[in-house]
């Protein structure tokens, strides 16, 4: 399923957002050529921890690419910026408002030069609003978008403790996967129409489509509570315990049939209660701790397949490679580059039999992105000569 092999990207965005949103493009057949500055490039390359010289979190992100190395700033690196955007149909930015603009180098501007492109512009706050060129990062669009002041008004009283970041970039991510989509939506209307288009995918908007049953029951009138919040911690039978040998199980028994089962298998009264939250939940929740210290991980794992009653392991990060459901899936594969053998992870869309590239060296593509967006040989040996590519 390479849908999008006669897709050209460029991609001029950097750290985890765009480059996600560019890997889901790439995976599905576009030829990605992600520009980086000459200043060292996408910092997320020197990020710890290093695999040789290069960091893991570039090397995870950044396979199937190609890397031009370009200077904006430079009147020669804007003139081939602006000549190579004719030859793409879609370039990824991820720069503050008016950044771009300041270079000579607007969205307008670009569609001026190619009138099917598709600028699709990933920034925390969006194009538009008070916010739009103030800085932020994942846990200032989640504190923005509600999403922590939902975790913090569902599980604690505001007073007792401050919500703590999230272990995994959900604003970052969801970006990333909006930009994606967003983008083969104007390829499907270009298809149609002929015209390309402007995208404004904001990080905060992103994020909050994760927490869309919670906003939908609030738009109703029903505000989360302390503890009472069904899917954060309201009932018993929607949590996680401890085992006997100190591992963790998720308990996920939200319809009757499911809760009957598990009360079956351990002896339980199936209580009709046990859905609703109140009161009632903290004795519940007492005795379901010590059924669940009463066996060992692997004895429950052993119930699970006896009992069908949403009930699995928490997985250590360290165990997931070895996973056999996951290993069925084809989640993980190895590919060889610059710096060994790679192990990287599938989306749900990677085709599974993909010949993959390595990621991209820094600026291991400048010299035959340039002659493919027609730029003579003496161009860019000046451009070379005066600092403007890599």
């Amino acid at each position: 399923m390479q849908a999008l092999r006669e897709i050209r990207v460029l991609d001029l965005s950097r750290l985890l957002p765009g480059p996600f949103a560019s890997l889901i493009l790439a995976d599905l057949g576009a030829r990605v050529d992600k520009l980086e500055d000459t200043a060292g490039g996408d910092p997320v390359r020197y990020v710890p921890p290093l695999v040789g010289d290069q960091g893991a979190m570039f090397l995870a992100l950044n396979r199937n690419k190609r890397s031009v190395c370009l200077d904006l700033k430079k009147p020669a690196g804007q003139r081939a910026f602006l000549q190579m955007v004719e030859r793409y149909d879609v370039v990824l930015e991820q720069f503050r408002p008016g950044v771009l603009e300041r270079l000579g180098l607007s969205h307008a501007s670009m569609r001026a030069r190619n009138k099917r492109l598709i600028v699709c512009a990933l920034t925390g706050y969006g194009q538009i609003g008070k916010l739009a060129h103030r800085a932020g990062h994942d846990i200032n669009y989640l504190a923005r978008s509600g999403i922590l002041g939902i975790e913090n008004l569902a599980r604690d009283p505001p007073q007792q403790r401050p919500p703590q970041p999230l272990a995994v970039q959900l604003a970052d991510i969801g970006g990333g996967l909006w930009s994606a989509l967003a983008i083969l939506a104007a390829l499907r209307e270009r298809d149609l129409t002929g015209n390309g288009s402007v995208l404004d995918i904001a990080m905060v908007d992103a994020s909050m489509g994760f927490a869309s049953s919670t906003f939908g029951r609030m738009l109703a009138g029903d505000l989360p509570t302390p503890g009472g919040d069904p899917l954060a911690g309201g009932i018993a039978i929607y949590g996680s315990y401890l085992t006997k040998d100190g591992e963790v199980m998720t308990l996920g028994a939200l319809e009757p049939k499911f809760w009957a089962a598990f009360c079956v298998g351990v002896g339980l009264k199936c209580e009709a209660s046990a859905h609703i939250p109140g009161p009632h939940q903290g004795e519940l929740k007492d005795g379901l701790r010590r059924i669940f210290a009463s066996r060992t991980r692997a004895e429950w794992e052993a119930f699970s397949r006896e009992h069908d009653c949403c009930l699995e392991p928490v997985l250590r990060p360290d165990e997931i490679l070895a996973d056999e459901q996951l290993a069925k899936r084809g989640v993980f594969f190895e590919i060889e580059s610059h710096w060994g053998k790679l192990t990287q992870m599938a989306t749900p869309v990677t085709p599974r039999d993909m010949a993959h590239t390595a990621p991209p060296r820094y600026g291991e593509h400048t010299e035959v992105i340039l002659r493919e967006a027609g730029i003579a040989a003496a161009e860019i040996e000046s451009m070379r000569a005066d600092g403007v590519i890599r």
